[in-house]
């Protein structure tokens, strides 16, 4: 063989040795790198029972996971925090319990159907009055007054027991016309122009729009309401309820949140 073609024949073998080497080991990680995993987005349903005041921002968080996880298909079931526990601790599937206020999850956790839940946010009261306030209501004294229309929510459920503790701290007996059992049919008397007056979660009142405006009052900050989020321990999707907790924990979730009125716990 001639010298030129040994030289050719040489730096053809080095040329397919160094391509073997490129390649990488067995398992088809390149040469020299670490392996790399790619983490799978979650899939199958996930169904969310969630206090009635969280439906925008929830129903906006749920667009963006899914969005994230495209084999995943979100359900919500919005109601009164307190019937929420209820049905939960009577069977009813679950992935996620979000409520609005501690003590209706408690009531899930010492039932034995949740553990360790996470207080993500927080919302404070506001009276909420129909567009022009056409009531003249001013403060929280009009609720004591019997020739006004006025809606709350009924005592058993979190916006009904915040509504008391902050009449029994400005020592006012309110005269309600009619006590709903979930802050958003509330909110809906205000918005057709039913009654006067009610107290509903400033988170509601941004979501009223132009048909519903609000006002402060001292009082509010005696009965801040926290609100607490837990996979439930039968959940029929852990993983993707896992995922979606871990996302309304996020950066991401808590933006929408906050946007949306709510503070931090």
């Amino acid at each position: 063989m001639s010298r030129s073609l040994r030289a050719v024949v040489l730096a053809a073998l080095a040329a397919v040795s160094l391509a073997s080497a490129a390649c990488g080991s067995d398992d088809g990680n390149p040469a020299g790198s670490a392996p790399t995993s790619a983490k799978a987005g979650v899939s199958g349903g996930i169904t969310v029972f969630a206090a009635a005041s969280l439906t925008e921002s929830f129903d906006a968080i749920g667009r963006r996971f899914q969005e994230e996880n495209p084999d995943a298909k979100v359900t919500f079931d919005y109601a009164g925090s307190s019937a929420l526990s209820k049905q939960i601790n009577d069977g009813a599937p679950a992935d996620v319990f979000a409520s609005a206020a501690p003590k209706n999850m408690d009531e899930v956790v010492d039932a034995g159907n949740a553990s360790e839940p996470t207080d993500f946010v927080s919302n404070t009261l506001m009276i909420a009055v129909p567009k022009g306030n056409p009531g003249g209501i001013r403060s929280l004294d009009d609720f004591a007054d019997a020739s006004k229309k006025i809606a709350l929510c009924a005592p058993e459920v979190p916006c009904g027991a915040a509504a008391e503790k902050v009449f029994e701290a400005a020592g006012i007996t309110p005269q309600p016309d009619t006590l709903e059992q979930d802050v958003k049919a509330v909110l809906t008397k205000v918005r057709l122009g039913e009654v006067d007056a009610a107290l509903v979660y400033q988170t509601d009142v941004n979501s009223g729009g132009e048909e519903v405006e609000g006002i402060e009052f001292p009082e509010a900050a005696d009965a801040v309401n926290v609100y607490p989020i837990a996979v439930l321990k039968d959940a029929p999707n852990p993983e993707g309820a896992e995922a979606f907790v871990d996302f309304v924990l996020s950066d991401e979730g808590q933006a929408v949140l906050t946007e949306a009125g709510f503070d931090k716990p």
